[in-house]
């Protein structure tokens, strides 16, 4: 790795140019017409849209949010030629296990803030202090103010992977535990592999079949498991539509993220509203408006609509080479082992694995862990996607539990 180790405090000032054209732009959208009769199936009703742009020009108070996030300390560093922005928030508890938390996609660092206090001081929120961790939030390569993204490669999670462990070794932590969802669930499951012996024990939300793969047979399941291989297959041939995009043509889809709030918008709320729990009649009921909006306007002020997509379309091919590979082999290695191999990291021991699965999720067990072999397994009736957004109480609850089997 090419590197300037120096680690520099950062805070956010958005400068109020960019608030003012903001606005400019929200109150001057060209809206389409809607459909009588139309809902959510083609996608984010008009009137609905209208009313959130609405708020977000005249009623949300983006100061107020930048204040709240800058209350915990926020750093930069060069890692492999890359600017990494991250949280760093010790725990005053001495014997903390240091823990790195990785978002994924549409989300950022911010979708962690609910979550930091409970995780670092939970003698301060009614918790036991041996469960205690110092929380590292770094966001990921070309999402949020890790931008912007000067070459191409960080759609490969190794690459990510191996930056987030330097990231660790960089700030004094030999020995540290990791989560993530979605994209970061998939950084959290290499880290092993590219910190051998390292990592104490890894935690993911979510796992779901491949996306481009067949469908799932239903002969053989029941209840919840048939329920989420049904929803699995009619995410497959009714929801992939943004994943196909991204991952095809990210630079044509850039355009329109990088110019329109609106599209941007309608982007993302679309995924909250398909991916948060199903008990949610709209977005803002699974989690607050204002939140929701905070995390557009990271992806607005720092053009991550474009970058992010850019960075999913390397991962994506990456994906695929990785899982056509892995289903030629003639052993029982895991996909993930298959290509840290074909990138040249060493085959090491698996850490304990912690799997937790949300209400929207469309995990199964039978095909996620086959062979039994995940130590820690939880299934919650709440939740979906982003739980540290939409139910942290759970998460921090998950997390504490299995984590401390490492300690």
């Amino acid at each position: 790795m090419t590197n300037n180790t120096d680690i520099r405090p950062f805070r956010i000032d958005i400068p109020q140019a960019e608030l003012d054209d903001l606005r400019d732009r929200l109150t001057r959208a060209r809206w389409p017409r809607q459909l009588h009769g139309a809902g959510w199936e083609r996608g984010v009703p008009v009137d609905h849209l209208k009313d959130l742009a609405d708020y977000w020009a005249n009623g949300f108070d983006w100061r107020a949010q930048e204040k709240a996030l800058n209350e915990f300390p926020q750093f930069m560093t060069t890692i492999d030629g890359q600017d990494l922005h991250f949280l760093h928030v010790r725990s005053p508890e001495p014997d903390a296990l240091p823990l790195i938390l990785s978002h994924g996609w549409p989300g950022s660092f911010a979708d962690f803030l609910d979550v930091i206090g409970p995780l670092t001081d939970p003698r301060a929120h009614g918790g036991d202090p041996a469960d205690a961790f110092h929380v590292v939030i770094p966001s990921l390569p070309g999402f949020g103010f890790s931008n912007p993204v000067r070459e191409p490669g960080w759609g490969n999670l190794f690459r990510v992977a191996a930056a987030f462990a330097e990231l660790m070794t960089r700030l004094g932590y030999e020995r540290f535990a990791a989560q993530g969802g979605d994209v970061g669930g998939g950084v959290t499951m290499l880290l092993p592999m590219v910190a051998p012996g390292r990592v104490v024990a890894t935690h993911i939300n979510g796992p779901s079949p491949y996306p481009f793969g067949p469908p799932i047979e239903l002969d053989g399941l029941s209840g919840a498991d048939r329920d989420r291989a049904e929803r699995f297959n009619a995410f497959r041939e009714d929801g992939l539509g943004y994943l196909h995009l991204q991952s095809t043509r990210p630079q044509t889809l850039g355009y329109s993220l990088n110019d329109s709030p609106i599209g941007q918008l309608a982007w993302i709320v679309e995924k909250f509203k398909e991916w948060t729990d199903p008990a949610a009649a709209l977005p803002e009921d699974a989690v607050d408006r204002d939140r929701l909006l905070t995390e557009v306007s990271l992806y607005w002020f720092t053009g991550s609509g474009a970058s992010s997509a850019g960075v999913l379309y390397e991962g994506m091919r990456a994906y695929r080479e990785m899982a056509a590979s892995s289903s030629h082999n003639d052993d029982d290695q895991s996909g993930d082992q298959a290509g840290a191999e074909q990138a040249g990291w060493p085959s090491v021991p698996v850490p304990p694995q912690g799997i937790a699965v949300f209400a929207a999720d469309m995990t199964i067990r039978a095909l996620a862990d086959p062979a039994n072999t995940v130590g820690h397994w939880s299934e919650f009736d709440r939740g979906g996607h982003f739980p540290a957004l939409e139910t942290p109480d759970l998460l921090v609850g998950d997390l504490r539990a299995f984590f401390r089997i490492a300690r």
